[in-house]
């Protein structure tokens, strides 16, 4: 009997992010993360900056997700994301000195609009690097799990 599966669908204003298969996929809410599985009933959340999940037959795929929506309808995820990247698609050194301008002016930061921009703007480079950083942290699991 073949497993139940989920379609997960990842769209920006510019592309396509992702179309395929998922077992399961995590979101991060402005509530919290959200786990969802096959057969989840309907519902409408609102997308926080954070790190999408895609489970597949073992394999996991993380992508940065910047706000927006997400709705749940029979097995169907849709996310229309402010802004999607795949870890591949994350310049590490452009990241970080944006991370460090950010803080920057955070710090000097003196009106309540500013200092929210600059906090976001914070945010945003976190997320970019713990995604970026995946890929090599799940590359070093299998090659530990091969010389096993």
């Amino acid at each position: 009997m073949a497993t139940e599966k989920l379609r997960l669908r990842v769209a920006t204003p510019e592309n396509i992010k992702f179309d395929g298969d998922a077992d399961m996929v995590v979101l991060r809410c402005i509530t919290g993360d959200m786990g969802i599985l096959p057969n989840h009933e309907a519902y409408s959340a609102i997308l926080d900056y954070g790190v999408l999940r895609i489970l597949l037959e073992g394999y996991e795929r993380r992508m940065a997700v910047f706000g927006g929506l997400a709705q749940i309808h029979d097995n169907v995820v849709t996310v229309l994301a402010n802004d999607a990247q795949w870890p591949e698609d994350i310049d590490i050194a452009l990241v970080e000195a944006e991370r460090e301008q950010a803080t920057r002016n955070l710090q000097e930061s003196v009106d309540a609009l500013s200092i929210q921009r600059d906090q976001v703007a914070v945010r945003r480079t976190l997320v970019q690097i713990e995604v970026s950083t995946y890929p090599l942290i799940n590359r070093a699991e299998r090659e530990d799990d091969n010389k096993g």
